[in-house]
């Protein structure tokens, strides 16, 4: 295996420890795609991660990755604010990511980006609130291969 698919199948995995009541659809899943509903307890995408072009040392070959891995959430039905579910499902998974900064020393770091908070029925009247999330989990990592 590759070592940016070890790294998005160790963030998968940290992801599903984090917040194991939430629908958590992930790249392991054989339908990946984002589902036409929301789960009624909370929802949370991980796409394929995206490889910045390497920084490279030549001796000897060192590849230096920057991985961003995109992570959407969303909630529809809560007896509390949206904002506060989607602020405590992305505060949930950032502590587990503190927890483990090095993902068992497969990265050199791990961090996340800020959450920015989008509505998602805005086009629908008279539709149910649904409100979502998203940002990046970032990793860092250093091989001696580009595969």
């Amino acid at each position: 295996m590759s070592k940016s698919y070890d790294v998005d199948k160790a963030v998968s995995d940290l992801i599903k420890r984090a917040v194991p009541e939430f629908l958590v659809v992930a790249l392991d899943d054989d339908s990946a795609d984002r589902p036409r509903r929301i789960d009624p307890r909370g929802t949370v995408w991980i796409r394929d991660g995206e490889l910045a072009d390497p920084d490279i040392d030549l001796s000897p070959p060192s590849y230096h990755y920057t991985h961003r891995i995109p992570i959407e959430i969303a909630a529809y039905t809560s007896s509390e604010p949206l904002r506060v579910v989607l602020a405590r499902m992305a505060g949930r998974i950032g502590d587990a990511i503190t927890a483990d900064r090095f993902l068992g020393d497969l990265v050199n770091y791990i961090d996340v980006t800020a959450l920015e908070l989008v509505n998602l029925n805005t086009a629908i009247v008279g539709g149910q609130t649904q409100k979502g999330g998203m940002f990046d989990i970032v990793a860092t990592y250093s091989t001696n291969s580009p595969l």
